[in-house]
């Protein structure tokens, strides 16, 4: 899961870059603005070049982001600021903002989140950057000693074409086979992120020791169909629900051993079929939460502003802003809709503008926290209470988490996913605590999402080894 803007259902999930989303209405002393803005952002001795298409409209201008190092292209814009030469943009709930001048046919300005504060130049010219360094060791490369077949499976009640890749060992059949469920955000199969692809090196990890693999892409996401943007976590199971049945068709799976291994909202999306489904054999939870989502979130929130140097005092004005429209949504039956939450902000607009990054105004922050909090996907998400689920749970489960995840706190959610379980007299379970492990069970100093790019690990051996040794034994 996400700091709160990363929660949104869409391509991004804690990336830095990746969370800086541009639109709006920009004039430029009379000049044509509309085409392609090229940059580069250097965090941390990783540089990564930037693209921003700028088209006109009726309402003004609307942008998209491409991030070529990243193979991430087409990125909705959201938001921007203009006043006279000067541009704003900023992404509040992680303390993210870029301000930068017009200067002839070029932009300069400073991207900052947090203690950290980089220069980034625009231009329409294409940058000669040398692309990003990513050093990803683990990455496995062809040819590989398994089955790799590229399939596609429907989910006919909700109209989605979703497509994948089916790993299976060389010879045999009966083979134990598992669903990969990434989690918040539109995810490709390999579900990458910031240049790592954890899925791919799960899928390689487990087909090499006998284990069928069948990881896809989200609706919405690489070649699968479907709109995400309407669509809650109860919908995104529906697809799951889908690949098992694919599974079933399969002769070479045995359909009793049908194991599913969510990552974060993957893990809930886990648990729910689990506990309605007699087609899943067991699952594996990998930083999934165990506690509601509006008190995911606010921890979240504080563990990420913390670490990005955020004041605490600030922090706390933020948290306690978050908490009032959550309890808003809690407390209201049924979607709560974009003006209810925009009138609801608008109470609180001198509280707001305490906590406005520099560059932005009340109005912008309350425009974006609104477009934010009224998507169906994050309602559901903050109402969503795992516990009741958990209970109904009766299959095997492996449920882990690093001690330095900060976008789904290791003790609290283990803690509220055993207890569940507990309660629900389900005996076959493991539950561990890795030291010095990340969100995306990187080893790590700080867990900061900011440092996922520039750490070569894309995910933990010993996890790796953990979790294979355990499916094997179902």
């Amino acid at each position: 899961m996400k700091s709160l803007i990363e929660n949104q259902k869409s391509k991004i999930k804690n990336c830095i870059v990746l969370a800086i989303f541009f639109c709006g209405s920009l004039v430029l002393n009379g000049q044509d603005i509309t085409g392609q803005w090229n940059g580069v952002l250097s965090i941390q001795g990783v540089n990564l070049r930037l693209a921003f298409h700028i088209n006109k409209t009726d309402g003004g201008y609307a942008s998209t982001m491409d991030s070529p190092d990243q193979n991430a292209f087409g990125i909705p814009v959201a938001s921007t600021a203009f006043d006279g030469s000067k541009l704003t943009l900023a992404v509040p709930n992680i303390g993210l903002s870029y301000e930068g001048e017009f200067r002839g046919d070029s932009i300069t300005g400073t991207f900052r989140q947090g203690v950290l504060s980089v220069p980034m130049t625009l231009k329409r010219t294409p940058e000669e950057a040398k692309p990003a360094a990513l050093h990803r060791p683990q990455e496995p490369q062809p040819p590989f000693p398994y089955r790799m077949e590229d399939v596609v499976f429907e989910n006919a009640a909700a109209g989605v074409t979703l497509a994948g890749t089916l790993t299976m060992p060389a010879t045999g059949r009966n083979f134990t086979a598992v669903i990969l469920i990434s989690g918040s955000g539109q995810q490709d199969r390999n579900s990458e992120i910031m240049g790592h692809k954890p899925f791919l090196v799960i899928a390689d990890y487990l087909t090499r020791r006998g284990i069928a693999v069948l990881r896809f892409d989200d609706r919405g996401a690489g070649q699968s169909t479907g709109n995400p943007a309407t669509a809650t976590t109860a919908d995104f199971a529906t697809d799951v629900e889908s690949a098992i049945a694919y599974l079933k068709t399969r002769r070479e799976v045995n359909r009793r051993k049908i194991g599913l291994i969510g990552h974060s909202e993957g893990g809930v999306i886990a648990q729910m079929l689990a506990a309605s489904s007699k087609d899943v054999a067991f699952i594996v939870m990998l930083a999934g939460t165990g506690i509601r989502g509006a008190e995911l979130l606010l921890q979240q929130a504080t563990l990420v502003h913390r670490v990005a140097g955020m004041p605490e005092d600030r922090i706390a004005k933020t948290v306690g802003i978050n908490t009032k429209v959550f309890d808003k949504i809690l407390n209201t039956e049924g979607l709560v809709s974009a003006q209810e939450i925009s009138d609801f902000l608008t109470g609180m607009k001198d509280d707001i503008a305490a906590i406005t990054p520099s560059g932005m105004t009340a109005d912008d922050y309350i425009k974006l926290a609104t477009a934010q909090f009224s998507i169906p996907w994050m309602q559901y998400f903050l109402r969503y209470d795992p516990a009741p689920t958990l209970e109904k749970v009766k299959c095997p489960v492996l449920a882990v988490n690093g001690d330095k995840d900060l976008q789904v706190p290791a003790r609290e959610n283990l803690t509220a996913i055993s207890e569940a379980l507990k309660r629900g007299s389900n005996r076959q379970v493991t539950i561990k605590e890795y030291p010095g492990l990340n969100h995306l069970f990187q080893e790590c100093n700080t867990g900061s999402p900011a440092n996922y790019a520039t750490i070569e690990q894309t995910f933990s051996p010993e996890v790796l080894k953990d979790v294979g040794e355990w499916v094997m034994k179902r």
